[in-house]
């Protein structure tokens, strides 16, 4: 059968004109017999599945162990829990008599630049 793009205008009008006939004798034999021969071809409408409730539990549960598994198998490597805050340092006394004079030494130069 070729395709409709390859026929030339005179075959798709005889195309035409058969198709025409062939739906009045599909009218035609309706009216002998009645009833439509397409509305009886129909299918009856499929049925919704309907699950149970325990069939959706034990899916459920199911799934719910497989997601427990993965997770078991990553287990995520939890923070050191945190300990107290170090204690501050303290600077002995003699540290701070050094640290002391050696800034007064500093400021004292600072000073005597800007007379």
């Amino acid at each position: 059968m070729s395709s409709l793009t390859s026929l030339s205008v005179s075959q798709l009008r005889k195309a035409a004109a058969l198709k025409e006939k062939i739906q009045a004798l599909e009218t035609e034999f309706e009216k002998l017999l009645g009833s439509s021969p397409k509305a009886a071809a129909a299918p009856a409408p499929k049925k919704k599945f309907k699950m149970s409730a325990a069939a959706k539990a034990k899916i459920s549960a199911a799934a719910k162990a497989r997601w427990a598994k993965v997770r078991k198998a990553k287990a995520p490597v939890k923070p050191a829990a945190k300990s107290a805050p170090k204690a501050k340092r303290k600077m002995s006394a003699a540290a701070k008599a050094k640290l002391s004079a050696k800034m007064k030494e500093i400021w004292a130069k600072r000073a005597a630049a800007k007379k």
